[in-house]
C-alpha cells in the first residue's frame, strides 16, 4: 500500500509530461503536413532511376568521395 504513495504521483507526472510533449509538438507544427514527406521520397528527381545511367569506375580505378557525392 505504501508503493501507491509513490506510484500514483509518478504516473500522473509521466502522463502530464506526455501530454505536454504532445501539445508542444502540435504547436510546433509536427502534424501539419502528414503526406508531404511520405510522398516526397517517391518523387526524388536527384537520383537516376536506371542504375546503368550511373558512372561506373573502370577496373583498377578507384572512385573518390567527390565523384560519389556528385553521382547522387
Amino acid at each position: 500500500m505504501d508503493a501507491f504513495l509513490y506510484l500514483v504521483p509518478l504516473s500522473l507526472m509521466l502522463g502530464a509530461a506526455g501530454l505536454a510533449a504532445f501539445l508542444w509538438s502540435l504547436s510546433d507544427g509536427q502534424y501539419e503536413d502528414l503526406d508531404g514527406s511520405a510522398e516526397r521520397i517517391l518523387y526524388d528527381e536527384g537520383r537516376p532511376t536506371d542504375p546503368r545511367d550511373r558512372a561506373v569506375a573502370q577496373p583498377g580505378e578507384r572512385e573518390s568521395r567527390a565523384d560519389f557525392a556528385s553521382a547522387e
